[in-house]
């Protein structure tokens, strides 16, 4: 019972200190998730985002989901979930009941200016951390290039980039077998 009290506090606190979605969560999910609780690896954590990424839902939700379920199955996923979005539902019930009296005020419109722009750094934070782990050979710059090049500059589907990505890494790491194949075979 203290694991689902644990999972569904780290979460819940996850959901109330992030602004900006699931990509400015990554940094204190790689936190809580895997320097604190060690719940995932890096690399799992990555797997989480890439899956909950093509799925849908939001990447946070689907994130807590598939991380919760994997420490204490359906009522992990369900508690996880239920901690992260908690936040965003007390706070927009709120909000939207005071909202008119205030979002006209100077102090609130430069407040949430002040929120974007953090969100942004966090964002380019996160991403370069998953640069780092994830582009670790020529190969993989290749995919990542032909990607962000897709992704910039067509309107091509964000699932179908991933699933274009994966299929590519696959066949790439099959063709290295192959090739290792037949120089062990040749020799």
């Amino acid at each position: 019972m203290r694991e689902l009290l644990d999972l569904f506090t780290a979460w819940f606190r996850m959901g109330l200190f992030t602004f900006g979605g699931g990509y400015a969560m990554l940094p204190m999910i790689q936190r809580e998730v895997i320097e604190k609780h060690h719940w995932a690896t890096e690399e799992e954590v990555m797997d989480y985002y890439a899956i909950g990424q093509c799925t849908p839902g939001v990447i946070a939700v689907n994130t807590a989901t598939f991380i919760g379920y994997r420490i204490h199955g359906v009522a992990g996923g369900i508690i996880a979930t239920l901690g992260v979005v908690s936040p965003s539902l007390i706070i927009i019930t709120l909000i939207s009941a005071l909202i008119s009296n205030f979002s006209d005020l100077p102090v609130v419109r430069h407040a949430l200016a002040g929120i974007s722009v953090a969100v942004c750094v966090l964002m380019f934070v996160s991403i370069e951390k998953l640069i780092k782990r994830g582009l670790k050979d020529v190969p993989g710059w290749i995919i990542f290039a032909a990607a962000f090049v897709l992704a910039y500059f067509t309107k091509i589907s964000t699932v179908l980039l991933v699933i274009g990505a994966g299929a590519a890494g696959y066949l790439i790491m099959q063709a290295g077998k192959c090739r290792e194949k037949k120089e062990k075979s040749g020799r």
